[in-house]
Formats: C-alpha cells, structure tokens, sequence
C-alpha cells in the first residue's frame, strides 16, 4: 500500500480548486468555518490543510495568521500557489509548512486561539490521534477552540461502492476494526475523484482519546450529510448520499 505523503504527493493537483467542488467542500468543511466562528486577530493553526482551501476561507475573516500543516510537500507547494496575495510571502496571513503531525518532534511549537483538523485523524491511528489531541489542547489559548471532522465511522458499513463517497471495509467490522485502514474515494462535481483512505475507529476511541488527551469539557457533536439545499443545488451528484450519516464534526472549547 502507497504511503500516505506519497499518496497525496502523487494526486495533488486533483485536489486543487478555487471554489465549491468536491463533496465534502458543501456537506463538511463549511460546517468548520461556522463551528470556529469570527477568527479577526486570531492565530489558527490548520492541522493536515491539504491544498490549503479551508486556510483561504478563513482568511477572510481577517485572522492575525493561519498556519497550515500538511505530512505532503506537494500539497503544501499548491497552497502556496494558490494562497497568492493572502501568502506570507506577499504579506498575506496564511503560512505553510510540510510537517508530520504524529512525530511528536515535528508538531509545531506555539500556541493558537483555534485549531481545526479537517479529515486528519482518519489517517491516524487511536494512539497517534490521541497525541495530536494532547498537543492541541496545550498549544491551545484559555477558551480557544479546537474543530475537526472525520468521516462518519457508520458510513463504510451502510454505502456500496459507488460514488460520490464510499469507504469499503471489506471483511472487517464496525467493533472488531480499530485502526484498520480502509480505502475509499471522494468525488468531486465534475466528476473527478481522489482515493481517501480512513483509519477505522468508533465513537468510543474518538471520545475515549480526547478523555485520555485531558479534554474535560464534553464536545459538542454534529453529525454531517446531505441538506435539502444540497439536493437543491445539485439533485443528480448528491441524491445517492441522501440521508446517509457521512462525516462528523468535533468542537471543543478549552
């Protein structure tokens, strides 16, 4: 199996875009924007930032810096790209850096008012999760905000192997998989799509790892689809998902 940065270094390009297109751009991340909530003068770290299309979202909430962290360089080198006039090179708040966020030596030093993780912990084991979870909650400012989305653990057991999103968990099971990787793909409306992958883990372990990672303050817990608005816009790419439970979005207040 590819590595992850190899991966995401091999398909980069795909990922690239300037607006609203793949799936998970009308059904999760907008969601984060609306969980963080104003970000004026605010330091936000953006953990696992791809291409970098939520950090130039947030940029336009007039934020102090946005620090983007991805394990692929090749990702990393297209957010640059794409962050133009708001790159730090142009005097622009967002900042990028190729970075494993699991290597507890490679985690970024600091502190931020708000961190998100926008399907970063799909690619990480329990273990590794709950690390990033611990070193969130320090860097964190009192009363800051932490936000993250995964894919819905329920999904690879309830959809066929059909677009526009699927997860396939072959032979394994809902309580019997932790931290088994499974493949998937995610589609974009013009038809393209990129293979995901999601590391296995139940309600349970995400709770059980913020516990364990010192959050004391219960999260507030949404779970993510399809809206009628969704099926509005586009009725023929996003039918087949609706009423499907796709992904999960985590807030926490330190």
């Amino acid at each position: 199996m590819t590595n992850t940065r190899d991966l995401y270094d091999r398909s980069a390009d795909n990922w690239g875009r300037e607006e609203q297109l793949l799936l998970s751009d009308f059904t999760a991340r907008p969601r984060v924007l609306e969980a963080v909530g104003d970000v004026s003068g605010l330091t936000v770290w953006d953990l696992g930032c791809g291409e970098g299309f939520v950090g130039r979202r947030l940029a336009a909430g007039k934020p102090a810096r946005v620090e983007g962290f991805d394990l692929s360089p090749e990702m990393i080198r297209l957010a640059k790209a794409q962050a133009g006039a708001l790159s730090a090179e142009a005097g622009g708040p967002l900042h990028y850096r190729a970075v494993d966020l699991s290597d507890p030596e490679q985690f970024p030093d600091g502190d931020c008012d708000v961190a998100i993780a926008v399907f970063l912990f799909n690619y990480l084991t329990a273990a590794k999760m709950q690390s990033v979870m611990s070193r969130v909650r320090t860097a964190l400012r009192a009363e800051g905000t932490f936000a993250f989305t995964v894919p819905h653990p329920s999904l690879a057991f309830l959809r066929p192997t059909q677009p526009p999103f699927y997860i396939e968990p072959k032979q394994h099971t809902y309580l019997g998989s932790r931290d088994v990787t499974f493949q998937g793909r995610i589609w974009r409306r013009d038809g393209v799509s990129n293979e995901i992958r999601s590391v296995h883990k139940t309600f349970t372990d995400y709770f059980s790892a913020l516990k364990n990672a010192g959050w004391s303050r219960l999260p507030e817990v949404e779970e993510l689809g399809v809206t009628q608005e969704h099926l509005d816009t586009d009725p023929e790419f996003f039918t087949p998902l609706s009423g499907m439970p796709l992904h999960i979005l985590f807030r926490l207040c330190k």
